[in-house]
């Protein structure tokens, strides 16, 4: 058994923005704990709260629209939702870094890719000098595999190609040394060379520093290769949470259930259709009562209309929120 403690644990968190409709919940009770040193995998369809949970650890919920209602965000035992501004800013970029999914949109177009990197050295490595932050700068471009690093300092966001911006998103999440990596759909819009490799920097990073990271994705298949835990959300809940293999070997949720028969796998026969989950995440403002996937559910029963159905303990490390291990354990359903 992994005895390794939790150096990030989510506690019943609730994000919520202020919408047109009102005030709508995107994050709703997430309870997550990321072992030191592991990967984590976040899965699941667009739409699911992946990212708000991810922008909420970082406190970087756009305001006023977006806030945390409730919950605790605690790194080495200290909350960062209740941590003043100054003190987080302190955090953010250095102890937790984070790798937004479009580095174009992430990266300042005015400024020149080295500025934006130093000013990462500035904030959180004070203790280098000038040059030894040039020169620090430099090294790492060089780790995550940009080519000419020195000459690229030079360059802006637009002259350089997706998959170099990503490395240079990298490079400035690198750079202040963090405990934990956020990784938010690290490889969107990069060819299929550009993905592995970015992947490959990850891990090898990982390995190398030994920090934490949570990977999200909407791809088992990269969660399969690199992570250890994973947790599957849904309509801005965890629906289930295990180590890789084990969820990968016995799924419980209808909903993971669905996403794994979806994989395209060497022994699917040729020019089949693959397996699909019928219908869409329904809008959080015009979410059903009960639980959240009934109307995308094959396994559909009259209480899961009428009450959302609690966490329930597979084993010491894997649960599932459903009705469905009610059933298995004994427990009339209906």
């Amino acid at each position: 058994m992994n005895e390794r403690k939790p150096i990030l644990t989510i506690d019943r968190l609730v994000a919520a923005f202020d919408t047109e409709s009102g005030w709508v919940r995107a994050v709703d009770g997430v309870s997550l704990a990321l072992k030191a040193g592991s990967i984590l995998g976040l899965v699941g369809e667009s739409g699911c709260g992946k990212s708000v949970t991810a922008l909420s650890i970082m406190r970087l919920l756009p305001r006023p629209a977006g806030v945390i209602e409730s919950g605790s965000i605690r790194l080495n035992g200290t909350d960062l939702v209740r941590l003043p501004a100054e003190k987080m800013q302190r955090i953010r970029g250095g102890r937790i870094s984070m790798i937004f999914q479009e580095p174009m949109t992430a990266l300042n177009p005015v400024h020149r890719i080295g500025r934006q990197l130093l000013e990462v050295f500035e904030m959180h490595r004070p203790e280098l000098g000038g040059d030894n932050r040039f020169a620090a700068a430099v090294n790492l471009m060089q780790r995550v595999g940009i080519p000419e690093a020195r000459e690229r300092m030079a360059a802006y966001p637009h002259q350089i190609s997706g998959g170099m911006r990503q490395r240079v998103m990298i490079a400035m999440a690198l750079a202040g040394k963090p405990d934990v990596l956020i990784a938010d759909e690290p490889t969107t819009a990069l060819d299929v060379t550009i993905q592995a490799q970015i992947l490959e920097l990850i891990l090898d990073l990982q390995k190398e520093t030994g920090m934490a990271v949570i990977l999200i994705t909407h791809d088992l298949g990269v969660i399969a290769r690199i992570c250890e835990d994973v947790a599957v959300m849904y309509a801005g809940q965890i629906v289930e949470s295990a180590p890789v293999r084990a969820l990968f070997n016995d799924p419980r949720h209808p909903y993971t259930q669905g996403l794994l028969a979806a994989m395209p796998r060497l022994t699917s026969a040729a020019k089949q259709p693959l397996p699909i989950i019928q219908g869409t995440v329904p809008a959080l403002d015009r979410l059903p009562p009960g639980c959240r996937f009934q109307n995308r559910c094959p396994h559909v029963m009259d209480r899961c209309k009428k009450r959302s159905p609690e966490p329930v303990q597979v084993d010491d490390t894997h649960w599932s929120r459903c009705f469905l291990l009610e059933h298995h354990d004994g427990i009339d359903t209906q």
